[in-house]
């Protein structure tokens, strides 16, 4: 596990792949690979952005290899989901906006939590996510942003939701660094995750978990 995070924190990509897959080859539980080796990894990734001891290129290395590392553990954890009635949440980044770290590390722990996600991506138009929650019916609507010239999408998106009347019974919540808890309020989001710990504690509020 300590291999494991240490080569999503370096940006290896193969080498994270190849410790996943030994892992779950060995037997261990894939929510322990998750919650012991890739969340730690991305965190420190994420702490070392945040610190400015890393920078752009060092946060995309170390985010292809988490989705490197992923790749064989998300398959085993929603073979789990399949064998429960799990919530659903819909995530992605609004339009204009290509950071995904943030996003990758909140849909990787919601996962683990027991959710079933599906990840939008990054860049997402607005009849995007109206569509996947006209389609999809999730409980949970989670909106990215990691620019604050990006941030007024949400708004946006929330407003469509409100005039097609999509956002009864839909619970929408938006995160990312420039976001706060008064401008979750202001867009009439039903929740900010101030970070991805924060996000899975307020999603399970939210669904009633």
């Amino acid at each position: 596990m300590e291999t494991l995070k240490t080569a999503i924190v370096e940006g290896d990509d193969r080498l994270a792949a190849s410790q996943a897959g030994e892992a779950l080859a060995s037997g261990l539980d894939p929510l322990d690979v998750l919650n012991r080796g890739i969340v730690p990894g991305i965190q420190r990734a994420g702490e070392l952005w945040q610190t400015n001891q890393y920078f752009l290129p060092d946060v995309v290395l170390s985010a292809e290899a988490f989705k490197a590392a992923m790749k064989s553990v998300e398959p085993r954890l929603k073979e789990r989901q399949r064998a429960s009635v799990a919530k659903r949440v819909v995530i992605g980044v609004v339009k204009g906006d290509m950071h995904d770290l943030g996003k990758g590390l909140v849909g990787a722990m919601l996962t683990a939590a027991g959710f079933e996600v599906t990840d939008l991506g990054i860049d997402v138009p607005l009849e995007k996510f109206v569509e996947a929650a006209r389609s999809l019916k999730p409980d949970i609507l989670g909106l990215g942003a990691y620019m604050t010239t990006t941030m007024l999408q949400m708004k946006r998106v929330i407003a469509e939701l409100d005039q097609q009347g999509l956002h009864n019974g839909l619970k929408v919540m938006v995160g990312g660094v420039p976001t706060s808890q008064e401008f979750a309020d202001e867009v009439g989001a039903d929740a900010w995750g101030k970070d991805a710990m924060d996000t899975v504690r307020k999603a399970q509020t939210l669904a009633g978990g």
